[in-house]
């Protein structure tokens, strides 16, 4: 298996939802995030650890309870959700750990691009879109909600309305020009 560490920290992270691709944080970065991203993930580690783990060790100790573990498809099951919410757990408090949080309501008055714009683009068949730059972990496409480290988020990076920037898809190179930059709170 090839061992791609998430974020540079060491960790064991291909065993978690950091093997992912569109997960990783380039190395040696900080974990951007928005104050609503923030809340979410620390809403996710605990309900895991307050009542979705309590209840599976439960199960598991009852499933145990009753004998021959080998046949027991609630014993086996209910360990191997075990796995996944402590894999889990751990994702999501090396997230944390690495977190830096940036509020993109309170980023001061600028027309340049950073974490957190909301841009409006225009691309070369005048079609145009609106793009939030999010954490990693908070991306979301058809909310039009993109990755930091996506190639179009990086390629905006300290754009300026009316600027013109280029960056590579999978279908080749596109240029889209910066229609509008704005910082507000973002939304569920």
């Amino acid at each position: 298996m090839n061992r791609v560490p998430a974020g540079g920290n060491g960790a064991d992270d291909e065993d978690d939802e950091g093997s992912d691709p569109a997960l990783r944080l380039p190395q040696g970065t900080r974990n951007y995030i928005t104050p609503r991203g923030h809340a979410r993930l620390r809403a996710e580690v605990e309900q895991l650890l307050r009542v979705e783990r309590p209840q599976v060790v439960s199960v598991v100790q009852w499933a145990a309870a009753n004998g021959d573990r080998s046949e027991n498809a609630d014993y086996t099951y209910g360990k191997r959700r075990l796995r996944e919410i402590d894999r889990r757990i751990r994702f999501l408090t090396r997230r944390l750990d690495l977190a830096e949080v940036v509020d993109p309501a309170r980023r001061e008055g600028t027309d340049r691009v950073f974490f957190g714009a909301t841009v409006t683009v225009g691309d070369e068949d005048g079609n145009e879109n609106t793009y939030q730059i999010v954490g990693v972990d908070e991306t979301d496409h058809t909310r039009g909600r993109i990755s930091w480290v996506s190639p179009l988020a990086r390629a905006l990076l300290k754009s300026r309305e009316g600027d013109t920037v280029r960056f590579h898809t999978p279908a080749g190179w596109r240029e889209v020009e910066v229609l509008a930059v704005d910082y507000r709170p973002i939304d569920d």
